[in-house]
């Protein structure tokens, strides 16, 4: 039955469920959901003119791609100053800067980054210091940059560099030495994955904090009226082993959450959605002073998951994924196109189904690539359809291309290589 994301945001609260996992395509509404449920929880209507704002951030935290547009470069390099990551002044980013600070947790980000992106880089939060800056009259004013608002990153530098030490003005005006180490500009990916970090620091702290069950002993009571975490398609951008890796610890970290605190999180990646849906669906045990183990964590009345999937009348299907069964990507896809061929719904994102299905079963079957597959000419040679499916699965930075139209001849050849592929490589076959 297809709703309204408030309804649906609505419903993963009355599930109650201490974790929920949620697998959708990129564009199903997964960011605008997070954006319901955070409404839901904390709901800005309720705030009285009068009173103090209860903040969003004391009932639940969540992760987004907002989180990292409050992260941003500080590109002024024709002056010589050195690359530095800057984090947007706001009530949250203030908040989350005092409270990392005041809880010493700069070291854990680092490890974390290291070990999630690139343990070559070193990531340096900045002390407080003062610069000269221009107000809105023009006028040069003396301003105060507070402790933890800026990033460098900073790598070994190269043999060659080392015999004449790179100076650079730092923001005082006076010439820095780097010595053996040179201030960089990571990567996009890099970026996002020390975002995360910072966010995945805190998150620890959340969940070690909550387990003290006697609020006066615990390290802030920053956290004490925290009712849920969302996390809306964390990292994607880390190779398979440290995506893997990020899955498993986040899992764990969610099964060692002994407070009240609930958790919800969605993906467009299936490998990121099946790694989490192993490891939460293994029951956990603590040992106790008499050294027997106690259940800690029971996936059968703690974990539910879903498919979140958006209609072609605009509103939305959230599915019970069943829980004695994979999320199997490639046969998912193949339902999908499946479903698009009969309701005569084809698009051009389709092709990038099909491609993905083919390099799947390329890589189980040891082709080398991909065309390899598709039906052999008279020639036996593959179907020059390849060279189609390559141009319009292609990625496009124009949104409008994703629904350009498709010729008849395209949709009717998708027709017949979907069903060569069933037929021939012994899919079991599913109604569409």
């Amino acid at each position: 039955m297809s709703k309204e994301l408030k309804e649906i945001a609505q419903e993963l609260k009355d599930a109650n469920r201490k974790v929920q996992l949620i697998y959708a395509f990129n564009g199903s509404g997964k960011t605008r959901l997070s954006r319901e449920f955070k409404e839901l929880i904390a709901p800005q209507s309720d705030i009285e003119e009068d009173d103090e704002p209860e903040l969003a951030r004391n009932k639940i935290l969540y992760y987004s791609a907002f989180t990292e547009d409050l992260f941003y470069w500080d590109n002024d390099l024709e002056s010589g100053v050195e690359p530095k990551l800057k984090i947007q002044p706001n009530t949250f980013t203030d908040w989350l800067i005092e409270l990392l600070k005041d809880l010493g947790e700069d070291g854990n980000i680092i490890t974390n980054f290291q070990r999630y992106a690139n343990d070559k880089v070193t990531p340096n939060f900045n002390e407080a210091y003062k610069r000269k800056s221009k107000d809105h009259n023009g006028k040069l004013v003396e301003i105060t940059i507070p402790a933890f608002s800026e990033v460098t990153f900073q790598v070994a530098a190269k043999p060659s560099d080392l015999t004449n030490n790179t100076s650079v003005d730092s923001e005082d005006g006076e010439a820095k030495v780097e010595g053996q180490y040179e201030t960089i500009k990571i990567s996009k990916g890099e970026e996002s994955n020390f975002i995360w970090s910072v966010f995945y620091t805190l998150l620890e702290q959340v969940v070690f904090t909550l387990n003290e069950t006697d609020t006066t002993n615990r390290l802030t009571d920053k956290f004490d009226g925290l009712e849920y975490v969302f996390i809306d398609d964390p990292v994607s951008s880390l190779d398979d082993s440290h995506l893997i890796e990020l899955a498993v610890d986040l899992a764990g970290l969610i099964k060692s959450s002994k407070s009240d605190l609930k958790f919800v999180t969605t993906t467009h990646s299936p490998l990121f959605y099946n790694v989490l849906c192993n490891e939460l669906s293994n029951k956990a045990y603590e040992k106790q002073p008499d050294e027997k183990f106690k259940l800690s964590y029971n996936p059968n009345k703690e974990f539910k998951k879903y498919r979140l999937e958006k209609q072609a009348d605009g509103l939305f299907q959230i599915l019970d994924q069943p829980t004695d069964s994979p999320f199997s990507y490639h046969l998912f896809l193949l339902s999908e196109l499946r479903l698009a061929i009969k309701d005569g719904q084809i698009r051009k994102y389709h092709f990038s189904f099909i491609r993905n299905v083919l390099e799947k079963m390329a890589t189980f079957l040891g082709y080398n690539y991909w065309p390899a597959l598709l039906p052999k000419t008279a020639e036996g040679k593959p179907d020059p359809f390849a060279n189609r499916i390559l141009n319009l699965s292609s990625h496009s930075a124009h949104a409008g291309e994703e629904v350009a139209y498709i010729e008849d001849k395209d949709k009717e050849k998708l027709d017949v290589l979907v069903k060569y592929l069933i037929e021939t490589y012994g899919f079991k076959k599913q109604e569409a």
